[in-house]
């Protein structure tokens, strides 16, 4: 395991855009069925258990730019704060950190998301060509933006969980076998890590889910881009209570724990690969 206060640009780049697709696409079915469950539609209406991998090409195009963005930014800003601040203080850190790769991911995931999701939740075949152009003619350019608000609110609060979890359990770990962490120990703090931010952070998922799948209706005066993720999550409440916010709770956790696994294991491997690798010496 290297020092990932040491990483080169370089290596947070492409180790990030390795862990982001490959968590992505092996973990597809499940982000699919989260979404059928959160859909205002229901989730036979939206296709059940069918069709489980429609969006996946939408997902991979945009899974490692987003994630590659991400871990550039987080592990820059680690690397420069992190020698320069009392180690108690290294969790305001990775908060901080975190929350600005965040930002900055959102700005290449949400259009990505908004795309996949409407895949997920259609009942007939649309092409990510025709999403986009239906989004542009209703609402222009913006309306692939659906939901930004309510994304980096949900992003943002999972971060803050997740990464402050994952780097402590790393270096308690740490202490306790006095050497560097596998690849499996890393991926097992990512997983743990992963669904404590993930079952917190569910009603946000759903806002967010229902607000992407609203699609603005040219004959009707209401308009959409006045969702908001305070009054969507109150509809939810008042039309299906508490079960209604956690909507697709089970899928959501269980998937974001097998991906954390996924995610970090696969950022850790790859990350030793370049560490070892001349090309990026």
């Amino acid at each position: 395991m290297t020092n990932e206060t040491d990483l080169p640009i370089l290596t947070s780049l492409i180790a990030g855009g390795t862990a982001g697709i490959t968590v992505d696409v092996t973990l597809f079915p499940l982000d699919t069925l989260k979404t059928r469950l959160q859909s205002p539609c229901g989730f036979f209406a939206s296709g059940g258990f069918q069709h489980l991998y429609k969006g996946v090409g939408t997902a991979a195009v945009g899974s490692v730019p987003s994630a590659s963005v991400f871990f550039c930014t987080y592990d820059t800003i680690k690397k420069i704060f992190s020698k320069q601040v009392d180690p108690v203080y290294l969790p305001v850190i990775h908060m901080g950190a975190a929350c600005a790769g965040e930002i900055g991911s959102c700005l290449v995931k949400v259009p990505i998301e908004v795309v996949k999701q409407r895949q997920q939740a259609a009942l007939e075949k649309l092409s990510p060509l025709l999403i986009c152009k239906r989004a542009i003619e209703t609402e222009g350019y913006l309306g692939l933006y659906r939901g930004f608000v309510t994304t980096t609110l949900r992003e943002i609060p999972f971060v803050l969980i997740q990464f402050p979890i994952w780097e402590w359990f790393k270096a308690q770990w740490y202490c306790a076998k006095k050497e560097n962490l596998s690849i499996i120990e890393v991926a097992a703090c990512g997983s743990v890590s992963g669904g404590i931010a993930a079952a917190v952070t569910t009603p946000l998922d759903v806002a967010k889910t229902r607000i992407m799948l609203a699609e603005k209706n040219i004959h009707s005066h209401v308009d959409c881009w006045r969702l908001r993720t305070s009054t969507m999550l109150i509809n939810i409440y008042r039309e299906q209570g508490v079960q209604g916010l956690f909507a697709g709770f089970v899928p959501r956790v269980l998937w974001i724990t097998l991906g954390g696994a996924v995610f970090f294991g696969a950022y850790q491997a790859a990350v030793d690969f370049c560490s070892q690798s001349d090309v990026l010496r």
